[in-house]
């Protein structure tokens, strides 16, 4: 499913435009990015939680040329199912 998909699917269930429940989606993941980008962790109960991590710099290789090249250190941002979502999708 992709972000329009998505957008169609939110404004059935809730019964709201497209441009309403756009705008909503577009709101949640824009507090989440800020939320992140100051250090702070999102944590939706029952769905997961979202976080920044870091990765240590590291030596790695071209793949085409086989010449080993330096990885810079970098923050990443991680999720975590939460046992609720983890259990309904492994639900057979």
């Amino acid at each position: 499913m992709n972000k329009e998909q998505l957008i169609d699917k939110l404004a059935g269930e809730i019964k709201v435009t497209k441009v309403t429940a756009k705008a909503a989606i577009d709101s949640i993941m824009d507090i989440i990015k800020k939320t992140l980008k100051k250090g702070d962790k999102v944590g939706l109960v029952g769905f997961g939680t979202f976080q920044v991590g870091k990765r240590k710099a590291r030596k790695g290789r071209n793949p085409q040329t086989g010449k080993e090249i330096n990885i810079a250190a970098k923050k990443v941002v991680k999720f975590k199912a939460g046992k609720e979502f983890a259990g309904y999708v492994n639900k057979k």
